[in-house]
């Protein structure tokens, strides 16, 4: 039964009367086909309902989990069960790589692209820009394959998909040969830095992420991830825009051990053990002792809501872990958060705390009001439906394609009818 299944934060616990764990394609159409309310359940790292179902919930990690590299079309087709961990050590083993990687690599494949998910880097799209293709299983039953290449603008709605379509049961990614990666950390970045510098800051390396704990106004650490080429052969720099070069291996959150941490210090190794933050065979950040909020906004506004934040950083700061910025590029994914606009992501850890938390959340969606922020869809937020349905141009044809393929709305759960759908069904 559901009642011990609960996210990996545990904060959620799933109220589905049950859970199911097929293990072929045939069991999930018959599952998705008894006329009940269906839910999928990916790694279970989404901090919010988005998963959950009063009915039935699917975990796809019993299916095959299959990996299929095709080096002439420069793809992998990547069952529904894999996570990015297995994936990014078997693409690399073949020559192979992808163009970028969450700080976690613990998460699927399927859920973290059903959420746009995000590794950091100015000219790199979020995970599921990668995507090329993928299989869902409708609520009739069938197995639809959708493509960039033949289907256009129908596949562009379909990719970050909320759980909306159905179960995606396989994607297709794009790859490109393997490369190596050196990252190290600098602290003590001044906040003014930013004022005039941010965009040579982010863009300054293969990707770039700035901690900070808000409880001064400056910048904690960067965290700097640069491709090593064949010409690399001078060594990091001691400073990084006035920043000063840790002196040892660091965790983003202050005094905790640095131990499950990707190596640091410029050492180059390949890229799957140095874009994320945090190595596949120690559990993920602190545990699930946290709770997770994301805001995305376009990226020419950064300082300005850098600006806003720091003015109430000491509402934040007392309920904070970490706060992590991020960049990603823009895409043309439907509900994306960086749909549109070049992004600057403003992730932050808290404290597990619910209630001590929404306040500050309150407190962050009427700062962030001003920039359209987008929350991510699978963390923390109080944003209003009006306000989030407005900050998404192609909600409407989302909402249609999704009805075409699940006219009963098998796939719809309180979270999309609460944030997305009330007013369209």
């Amino acid at each position: 039964m559901a009642g011990a299944v609960r996210n990996w934060a545990g904060n959620i616990g799933f109220r589905a009367e049950e859970v199911r764990y097929p293990t072929s394609l045939d069991e999930v159409r018959g599952l998705v086909t008894r006329g009940s309310k269906v839910r999928v359940l990916g790694s279970g790292h989404s901090f919010n309902d988005i998963a959950d179902t009063p009915d039935t919930l699917i975990s796809l990690a019993e299916l095959p989990s299959a990996v299929e590299i095709d080096g002439a079309a420069g793809t992998v087709k990547v069952g529904a069960s894999v996570r990015y961990a297995e994936l990014s050590r078997e693409l690399h083993d073949k020559g192979y790589a992808l163009h970028n990687l969450a700080s976690l690599p613990h998460i699927s494949v399927a859920g973290s692209i059903a959420t746009a998910t995000h590794g950091s880097g100015e000219r790199n799209g979020n995970l599921a820009t990668a995507v090329s293709g993928l299989e869902l299983v409708t609520a009739a039953g069938d197995l639809v394959a959708l493509s960039r290449e033949r289907d256009g603008d129908r596949f562009a709605g379909a990719v970050v998909g909320l759980g909306a379509l159905g179960v995606v049961v396989s994607v297709t990614l794009d790859i490109a040969p393997t490369f190596d990666v050196r990252q190290r950390v600098y602290e003590g970045l001044p906040l003014e830095v930013l004022d005039e510098r941010f965009s040579a800051v982010v863009s300054g390396a293969y990707s770039v992420s700035l901690f900070t704990t808000w409880r001064e106004a400056r910048i904690d650490q960067v965290w700097v991830k640069d491709r090593v080429d064949a010409a690399d052969v001078d060594p990091m720099p001691e400073e990084w825009f006035g920043a000063r070069a840790a002196d040892g291996p660091r965790h983003p959150v202050p005094a905790m051990s640095p131990v499950a941490c990707t190596e640091q210090g410029g050492v180059p190794g390949p890229w799957y053990d140095r874009l994320p933050h945090f190595r596949p065979d120690f559990a993920p950040s602190s545990s699930g002792d946290e709770l997770q909020s994301e805001f995305l906004l376009d990226r020419t506004r950064a300082v300005e809501a850098l600006h806003a934040l720091n003015e109430v950083r000491d509402r934040i700061a007392p309920v904070l872990q970490i706060c992590e910025i991020r960049t990603v590029a823009a895409d043309d994914l439907w509900m994306s958060t960086s749909y549109g606009r070049d992004t600057v992501a403003l992730h932050f850890t808290w404290v597990k705390d619910a209630e001590a938390v929404r306040p500050v959340l309150e407190l962050l969606d009427e700062r962030l009001a001003p920039f359209e922020a987008r929350p991510h869809w699978g963390k923390l937020f109080t944003t209003s439906a009006d306000a989030l349905r407005s900050r998404y141009p192609r909600l409407a044809d989302f909402h249609a394609l999704a009805r075409d393929y699940d006219p009963n709305g098998v796939f719809t759960n309180d979270f999309l009818t609460r944030h997305l759908f009330a007013d369209l069904d």
